[in-house]
């Protein structure tokens, strides 16, 4: 790289830092900020950077590099456990956005083979957007995460497809090109052999080759092997005509087949992130200013039709795989702007003519516009939803999706029940442990898969929206004790908690939320109690941290009862014994021991450890006793168990719980 591009490198950088700072303070993600830095810092801007074509080759190893990270964080097994909404919600998905954009497009008097590929341009999302924006939400195994997550994976898969379709398009829309078919069967092979070929190297050559590589404890060496590994293949696709994407994909499930895959995908995102920075900061010079301007009302015009088109197509295939139509028209506002890789397609159509200059700009500002709203678009999805919901057009056609009349007739009896809400990790636990305690209970589940299955094994389980009040009066939302909401979804927590307080004012409400942050609010709401799962993590692994530390058991207890008793603020510290735990430990290394104190009045109290027969009826031996700033290390039989003594014992579970109530006070007896 001679000095003159190097420069305008830099210069890129620093416009980005800049201006990906000011996104940040608006909450815009940085992808946005890179395609705002490109058409700042571009020839149609400021005109800062002119080497713009050795700015794109650069680019395309971002390209490379994105692919071959998507390569690797597919699982085989996620494939399956999403099987459904991801081959046939996301087909649907694209194969409608084609059909509608191609019909639209043929309509407006493009040829065919241009309207298809305007259909292919507009059926991609964005999957580094909003990927990051359900994650930093925690809505990623809502519902609507789910069906989102699902179609954007098979929009990953069939971009390949696509790249490959371009030049087929290409040659098969004028009168001298050989047609598709041939083109598509010789493809087709070249897939295949490179896909055997694949096949064979993940099974027999690769292991082999990163397991020695791996043996140098070299990071540097590991690096390179991977980057290699990801090239070679890439430019071997190429060599055969086909994309470097495609190799470079290919090489990325290559490697997730791999023990070593997490760190060669740890080692790699540094760079992809580097590079598809180039790509978007590429793809925003790419922009004419001017052209925006002087054609401000057909790039509005386009903007709002794909954002239109694209949400009436997810929120259709929502309610085809049986979910509500909440659910469905959040995750039609999620994946209805345009997608990274419709860049990269669109810049192949303009080298192969399947795009016009004029088309291509439009394109470009529409896409920008519509990925720059996406962030608001999704964030404003509930609320949006819940109006929908609720109007009388909405009830009229959508009303059969709730619960029945036959299923509300079924819980007219009961009362006193518990109502689950969600039927994740958390409520299948809850429910068992219902069942168990004889405690009658009904579940409702918005996953209708999950219903069916659960259905047929006889649980108690219904399909439908919580965020319904009509919803909550047929499952007894009045009668009810206590109403239970573990779903992964915030906004519908709120919704589900107003609505329930409304119409149960004495019900127990108990919320799951993913933050603290989101605790207050929701007892604004009127819940009655918050579990913030962060919080609740914190405590055990503090809890089990303090305990590897040697620290009371009661003591502990105390602890986590300040802390919750301040209503989640850690303000007050308790002051813990730790002056002699490294003795302790110096005493007993690696021994598994519990610490327990003894109580004013409990039974050991005044004891010696031989008249407690802790070791002949309970088989917990005592390894050290800690009086004071004095430990005992290995007392004998006649050693006096005195109050606040410490006791740490060598026992099991069961045997610690069998006699641990003989280091309380008010036990009498053994």
């Amino acid at each position: 790289m001679d000095v003159p591009i190097l420069n305008q490198v830099v210069i890129i950088f620093c416009l980005s830092i800049l201006v990906i700072y000011c996104c940040h303070r608006i909450k815009v993600p940085p992808i946005v900020g890179f395609l705002l830095t490109g058409v700042v810092c571009g020839p149609y801007g400021l005109g800062l950077v002119s080497a713009v074509h050795e700015v794109e080759l650069l680019a395309e190893m971002g390209v490379v590099l994105l692919m071959f990270s998507i390569g690797m964080e597919l699982s085989i097994g996620e494939l399956v456990r999403l099987r459904k909404p991801v081959f046939m919600g996301g087909s649907l998905q694209v194969a409608m956005s084609i059909v509608i954009i191609a019909l639209i497009a043929f309509l407006l008097g493009q040829p065919l083979n241009m309207a298809i590929f305007a259909g292919c341009l507009a059926a991609l999302s964005s999957t580094a957007i909003i990927l990051k924006i359900l994650q930093q939400s925690g809505q990623t195994e809502s519902p609507h995460g789910r069906i989102t997550l699902s179609i954007l994976i098979f929009q990953d898969i069939i971009v390949v497809p696509m790249m490959l379709a371009v030049p087929l398009l290409a040659t098969g829309g004028g009168s001298e090109g050989p047609g598709l078919g041939p083109e598509l069967l010789l493809s087709g092979l070249k897939i295949l052999g490179i896909v055997g070929g694949g096949f064979l190297l993940a099974r027999k050559v690769l292991p082999y080759v990163l397991n020695m590589v791996v043996r140098t404890r070299s990071r540097e060496l590991f690096l390179i092997t991977t980057l290699g590994i990801c090239l070679a293949i890439a430019q071997l696709t190429s060599m055969l005509g086909l994309s470097l994407s495609l190799g470079a994909f290919l090489a990325g499930l290559i490697i997730s087949e791999s023990e070593y895959s997490h760190s060669a995908l740890e080692g790699v995102l540094p760079f992809k992130e580097v590079f598809t920075s180039l790509f978007f900061t590429s793809v925003g010079m790419l922009l004419n200013l001017q052209f925006f301007v002087s054609h401000l009302p057909e790039v509005a015009a386009t903007s709002i039709a794909l954002v239109l088109c694209k949400s009436l197509v997810v929120a259709a295939v929502g309610l085809a795989l049986g979910y509500p139509l909440r659910t469905a028209i959040i995750s039609a506002l999620a994946l209805c702007q345009i997608g990274e890789f419709s860049f990269v397609l669109a810049k192949e159509g303009l080298e192969h003519s399947l795009i016009a200059e004029n088309s291509y700009q439009i394109f470009l500002a529409a896409s920008i516009l519509t990925m720059t709203a996406a962030p608001f678009l999704l964030a404003a999805a509930p609320r949006f939803a819940a109006k929908i919901v609720r109007s009388r057009f909405a009830a009229r056609l959508f009303g059969n999706r709730r619960m029945g009349e036959e299923e509300a007739k079924q819980h007219e009896e009961l009362a006193d029940h518990l109502i689950i809400i969600g039927f994740g990790v958390g409520g299948k636990y809850l429910a068992r442990t219902a069942k168990l305690a004889g405690i009658a209970y009904i579940i409702l589940e918005m996953n209708p898969d999950t219903v069916r299955i659960f259905a047929a094994k006889g649980e108690p389980i219904h399909h439908g929206d919580a965020t319904h009040p009509t919803v909550l009066q047929t499952l007894g939302v009045t009668r009810a004790r206590v109403l239970a909401i573990v779903i992964s979804d915030p906004a519908a927590a709120r919704g589900i908690t107003e609505a329930a307080r409304h119409l149960a004012p004495g019900l127990h409400i108990i919320v799951r939320t993913h933050f603290l942050a989101g605790a207050e609010a929701l007892r604004d709401l009127g819940a009655s109690d918050v579990i913030p799962e962060e919080f609740e993590a914190g405590i055990e692994i503090f809890t089990r941290v303090l305990a590897r530390y040697l620290v009371p058991r009661a003591d502990i207890e105390q602890f986590v009862r300040e802390i919750r008793s301040e209503n989640y603020s850690m303000a007050r510290q308790l002051h813990l014994p730790g002056s002699s735990l490294l003795a302790l430990q110096r005493h007993l290394p690696g021994i598994n021991v519990t610490a327990i104190g003894v109580e004013k009045g409990a039974f050991l109290d005044g004891l010696t450890l031989k008249d407690s027969e802790l070791r002949q009826k309970y088989g917990v031996t005592v390894m050290a006793i800690q009086r004071g700033g004095e430990i005992s290390a290995n007392p004998g039989g006649d050693f006096a168990v005195a109050a606040e003594d410490v006791a740490y014992i060598f026992a099991g579970h069961s045997a610690l719980n069998a006699c641990a109530h003989l280091f309380s006070a008010g036990t009498g007896n053994r």
